[in-house]
């Protein structure tokens, strides 16, 4: 094999390098995609029951538990659908662009974890939130 940029001959280190590379990429997607899922997982089922049962117990209005129960599973939604979509891009490289969305709203739900939780919500720098949602944003970007 030849270089095409120097005409020399591609060393077999140089091209292991080539080939460990182009399946790094693959690999960002990948583990991201876990991420989210594990988070889904998390959030749903352990998050959920434990949230539900706070919120039903609490003496908030019936309208504010309903809606406070609906955002929390609609944030479970997203943390799946974000897992497929960057599974998707990892064995259809073609539709990269839809990775965007997933790193802009990971990054911002990261950035809103660690300003509220610098603020009057200090609780929330104890939860994992922020770090899952920024490390699947990094990994989002380096597999793209």
């Amino acid at each position: 094999m030849i270089n095409l940029a120097t005409d020399t001959p591609l060393q077999w280190s140089s091209l292991w390098f080539v080939l460990i590379i182009s399946k790094m990429d693959y690999w960002f997607l990948i583990i991201a995609a876990f991420l989210s899922l594990a988070g889904m997982l998390f959030h749903g089922f352990i998050g959920g029951k434990i949230y539900i049962s706070n919120v039903n117990d609490s003496d908030m209005e019936p309208l504010t538990k309903s809606l406070s129960i609906v955002s929390w599973h609609v944030f479970t939604i997203f943390l799946f659908t974000s897992a497929l979509t960057l599974i998707y891009i990892a064995y259809n490289p073609k539709f990269v662009i839809a990775a965007y969305p997933v790193i802009g709203i990971n990054l911002l739900g990261s950035l809103l974890f660690i300003f509220l939780g610098l603020g009057r919500h200090r609780a929330l720098l104890r939860m994992p939130g922020a770090f899952l949602m920024g490390i699947t944003a990094l990994l989002a970007w380096l597999g793209i």
